[in-house]
């Protein structure tokens, strides 16, 4: 997640977005706004935005199917969303919203204390997330690089043995006299072995 994602309200009122910005002000975090489920997707696939905040019922695209939309590409799919309704509670809703993997879903009117902390969670949470995905990425490129430097050493390592045993062999080869070659006269004592043999007789 960026350093500057933002938190984004999503309702098509003005007067509950003033009222959410309101309440959530005092986190310090950014805060954006959209008014319809189009626009709303499209500050998304920009990738700013760590956390939805989402009414349910919105003109045209709702809710519901901008978190659809949202789980379906790799991008944006682990994004928490919070779900705003304000027409009381819904079986069918609660059901099809947490199917979808919805972090909340939350009535209308709002209350700012309990807003606030969920969404210092959720906002907190995916962050730290994040940022292990962002180490582990890491470690695994130094992993993997660092296997690859051994394997070429050791693969240099092994030629080279190879070649100091073929110089070797060479060596051996050169010191060994030719079957043709002929055999010096040895002398024993100083006297040719030609010469102890008349002796002898």
């Amino acid at each position: 997640m960026p350093s500057d994602a933002k938190i984004l309200i999503v309702d098509d009122h003005e007067d509950t977005l003033y009222a959410l910005e309101s309440a959530l002000a005092p986190l310090g975090y950014r805060l954006g706004r959209a008014t319809s489920g189009d626009e709303a997707l499209k500050q998304v696939l920009r990738g700013q935005v760590g956390l939805l905040l989402l009414d349910v019922r919105m003109p045209g695209v709702s809710g519901l199917d901008v978190v659809r939309y949202m789980r379906r590409l790799e991008q944006t799919q682990h994004i928490p969303v919070v779900l705003l309704t304000g027409f009381g509670p819904d079986h069918e809703l609660t059901s099809a919203a947490f199917a979808l993997g919805v972090a909340d879903l939350l009535m209308k009117p709002i209350d700012p204390w309990a807003l606030r902390t969920k969404v210092r969670y959720l906002f907190d949470t995916h962050r730290r997330h994040l940022a292990l995905e962002h180490e582990v990425r890491e470690l695994r490129a130094l992993v993997k690089d660092h296997t690859e430097d051994k394997d070429h050493t050791e693969d240099r390592g092994h030629e080279g043995q190879d070649h100091d045993e073929d110089d070797d062999a060479a060596a051996r080869h050169r010191a060994l006299p030719h079957p043709d070659a002929r055999v010096p006269v040895q002398r024993i004592n100083g006297a040719h072995t030609g010469e102890l043999e008349q002796d002898r007789t």
